[in-house]
């Protein structure tokens, strides 16, 4: 059920299930492995090694094999090729965790899942929270069109909240950079960086942007300025001069995004190392991609 909020302001949806129906609907294995099954293979089973359908079903359930792609015949079961794939753990226990990652705003800490699904250990909440990040990943973009805004952000702590003997300069030393865009009213797209310079901004823009946008709004910051000669619609806000709305041209859309991302790193994970950073954009990605989907929790089940 859709409700209005405010006058003009978009509609909150609704998930299509609450907790307590998620169980009713998946009360065991079998059940989980009949959705995936289906969610995979909506047309009949096929073999994902070579994409076969001429597979044919073994004793045990859930489990086919292919003669096509093997001289003795290919096995595999529902879960092969999925991040379900050689878990020891339940799957009904993969989906309330996905199920509760999904309506996390801000996300679920992995000692939060932990104390919920009562893992005998931390590392196993954890393993089951980073493999459905990584299923969160984007593997269908499309381009940003319309008015789109691009803005960088720097993740990671302050270095004058550093021990004085660890500190370096202040600014953006020791924080890792990730580059956004936003279609308003629309998806974003973000991406950690390793060297700022203006071919990596020129790049990203044109795999992120189409070329058919009416406006590509962006800060005064350098690194953006050669979108003109690319061919972009580019305009900028100049907030060094407090500058921040001019007409259709300003960053309010992306920058509510980092804050969202910001808060939910800093307030639920506190603390996020490089290397797994990418799944945590991921994660917050997706949520915002799917935020008006009631079904949010099937279309992550549906892409593992």
């Amino acid at each position: 059920m859709n409700t209005k909020v405010e006058a003009g302001k978009p509609l909150t949806t609704q998930p299509s299930m609450t907790l307590a129906q998620l169980y009713q609907r998946f009360p065991d294995e079998e059940s989980c492995k009949a959705f995936i099954r289906d969610s995979r293979w909506p047309d009949g089973v096929r073999c994902p090694r070579c994409g076969n359908d001429k597979v044919y079903a073994l004793k045990q359930p859930f489990k086919w094999q292919c003669q096509k792609c093997a001289p003795k015949g290919y096995r595999f079961s529902v879960t092969t090729g999925t991040v379900f794939e050689n878990t020891k753990y339940p799957l009904r226990t993969w989906f309330e965790v996905g199920y509760l990652m999904c309506q996390s705003k801000k996300g679920i800490s992995a000692l939060q899942i932990h104390r919920q699904i009562g893992s005998g250990d931390y590392r196993t909440a954890w393993y089951i929270c980073q493999r459905l990040r990584a299923a969160m990943k984007n593997d269908e973009f499309t381009q940003l069109i319309g008015e789109v805004e691009v803005d960088e952000a720097f993740i990671g702590g302050k270095e004058r909240n550093k021990h004085v003997g660890k500190r370096g300069n202040q600014g953006t030393q020791g924080k890792t950079e990730v580059l956004g865009a936003i279609s308003r009213k629309g998806n974003v797209v973000c991406k950690m960086i390793e060297e700022a310079d203006f071919k990596t901004y020129d790049d990203f823009v044109r795999q992120t942007v189409s070329g058919e946008v009416s406006l590509v709004s962006t800060d005064e910051s350098i690194n953006y300025r050669h979108l003109k000669g690319l061919g972009f619609p580019h305009d900028t806000v100049h907030h060094k001069s407090e500058e921040y709305v001019r007409g259709k041209v300003h960053t309010q859309s992306i920058e509510s995004f980092w804050s969202l991302l910001k808060r939910g790193i800093i307030g639920t994970y506190h603390q996020v190392g490089k290397d797994y950073l990418p799944l945590y954009l991921n994660e917050f990605t997706f949520r915002h991609n799917n935020r008006n989907n009631p079904d949010i929790f099937e279309r992550l089940i549906s892409s593992v």
